[in-house]
């Protein structure tokens, strides 16, 4: 068995020193360069963001208008309040939440949004430069 190695062994050595590599054309570093720019270009697609600024606006707008409205509402309870109040109470009614709970999730909420918005622009501004 160790003889048919060195034999297969000696064979390849030979063929090794016999053969000689191939070397490509003189300008063949240069072809492949172009066709690979082709090929990033074609595959460059423009950036369109899922929702537009109009839609973040319009979030934006709907947020500080409910933010104003329940600051500066009275406290008397209108018809939409009570309906709302039950519903919900019928479907949890062991869960409690009061006013500062409700107001402290609303502005997280939007200081999430307002940092989504910065952090956007910021590393859009890097990956452009």
């Amino acid at each position: 068995m160790k003889e048919n190695d060195k034999n297969v062994e000696q064979f390849i050595e030979k063929v090794m020193k016999e053969t000689s590599l191939e070397t490509p054309s003189f300008d063949f570093t240069s072809k492949i360069m172009a066709q690979v720019s082709v090929l990033e270009q074609s595959k460059v697609k423009e950036y369109k963001p899922l929702i537009s600024k109009k839609i973040w606006f319009s979030i934006f707008a709907v947020l500080v208008a409910m933010v104003f409205y329940s600051i500066f509402a009275n406290n008397e309870k209108t018809q939409f309040d009570i309906d709302f109040s039950a519903k919900i109470s019928s479907l949890i009614p062991t869960i409690h939440v009061s006013d500062v709970t409700t107001y402290s999730i609303l502005i997280v909420t939007l200081m999430v949004l307002i940092q989504i918005s910065i952090l956007k622009n910021y590393f859009d501004k890097r990956f452009n430069t």
